[in-house]
């Protein structure tokens, strides 16, 4: 993270062995620190509470309170803790239900030891993280795109381009280098976009975008 502190991470997983595996995945960075394990989502909540972490790393599929319902919790009673779900199911209905309850991204495991490190970075610096597959598959699952009523503002085609490009996982300079303007250029549509629409930051455009169906397929 920035000053060179440490993104503090806590797992949740229900498999000892898959903690170990990514504990150690994790430990070979140096901006990267796991402060502590949680073997389901009760106890990530408890941790949570006690340890503070940036990140926190959670399965779907655990005993008891599930990944689902620990995110919704843990971001209502602590919304500047991030979670990042990591799941086995390539399923975008699961991908709706994580973004409702406030997670900041879904990496699946079988692609976790390429996307994983990018994902909890992406997450700390308060942007979402997508799984490209998924993302691709609630794009194409748009059918029809919502009427503009009075009450939503209008944008500019510059402006949905830009919240189009957002919400597919794109990198402010990714975006500026699509678009050829400058990174300023593009941080000033996002902040003219969450003001005029009355969102923060980019996990609430990608939302907006999905809800309204404003996204289509991008290069």
């Amino acid at each position: 993270m920035a000053n060179g502190k440490r993104i503090r991470i806590l797992l949740a997983d229900d498999h000892a062995v898959l903690r170990a595996g990514l504990r150690a995945l994790l430990a070979a960075q140096e901006d990267l620190e796991v402060v502590g394990e949680a073997a389901d989502g009760a106890e990530a909540i408890r941790l949570t509470q006690a340890l503070f972490p940036d990140v926190v790393v959670m399965d779907i599929g655990m005993p008891g309170v599930s990944g689902i319902d620990a995110t919704a919790r843990i971001k209502r009673d602590h919304p500047a803790a991030k979670v990042l779900i990591l799941s086995m199911h390539d399923d975008k209905g699961y991908l709706r239900q994580v973004l409702r309850a406030g997670a900041s991204g879904y990496v699946l495991k079988k692609a976790a030891d390429t996307e994983l490190l990018a994902a909890i970075r992406a997450a700390a610096r308060g942007d979402i993280f997508l799984d490209p597959a998924l993302a691709k598959a609630l794009v194409d699952e748009v059918m029809e795109p919502k009427p503009v009523g009075g009450e939503i503002p209008t944008l500019s085609d510059r402006e949905t381009e830009v919240l189009r490009l957002i919400a597919h996982g794109h990198t402010n300079q990714e975006v500026a280098d699509k678009l050829c303007i400058s990174v300023k250029s593009v941080e000033t549509y996002k902040a003219r976009l969450t003001e005029k629409l009355g969102l923060k930051g980019r996990a609430e455009l990608v939302r907006y975008a999905l809800h309204h169906g404003l996204l289509k397929e991008t290069d």
